[in-house]
């Protein structure tokens, strides 16, 4: 086979339908708008979802729940994953980034005190619970809110 012997699959391409090109075509003279009315003339849309002045679905479905505008997503880690630092190491976001333990740090990081931690390490993140922090400190480290 060369390049020049390449052809698309049988039935995948299909040449572009031209509407209102003479009625020999099968789609002149009103190119499927039928006759007259709103929806013939040029320049007609409708917004989405219109359903003709019917109350239309998205009005009808009941709405449940309540949407937080002002919530912010706060990525949690657990306290047992910063073992993998080094002994005395400032840990931040970047170091966390660095690390791959955080992917996008969205609108904050917080440790959370699942698992034990060993080494002495300053960690410097948005939040902490109080366990983390107390089992942070308890290793000599340092828990600061930055």
């Amino acid at each position: 086979m060369k390049l020049g012997e390449l052809k698309p699959a049988e039935g995948s391409k299909f040449k572009s339908f031209r509407r209102g090109r003479g009625h020999g075509s099968g789609n002149g003279k009103t190119a499927g708008r039928g006759h007259k009315g709103q929806k013939a003339r040029s320049g007609y849309s409708r917004r989405p979802g219109f359903e003709g002045g019917q109350m239309p679905l998205y009005r009808r479905l009941p709405k449940r729940g309540f949407k937080n505008r002002n919530t912010k997503e706060i990525i949690a880690i657990n306290i047992k994953l910063l073992d993998v630092f080094e002994d005395g190491a400032i840990v931040d976001i970047a170091a966390l980034k660095s690390k791959g333990l955080v992917s996008n740090p969205r609108d904050g990081v917080k440790i959370l005190g699942v698992g034990d931690i060993t080494k002495k390490l300053t960690v410097q993140v948005n939040a902490f619970s109080a366990e983390a922090a107390k089992k942070i400190e308890a290793a000599g480290g340092k828990a600061e809110v930055i």
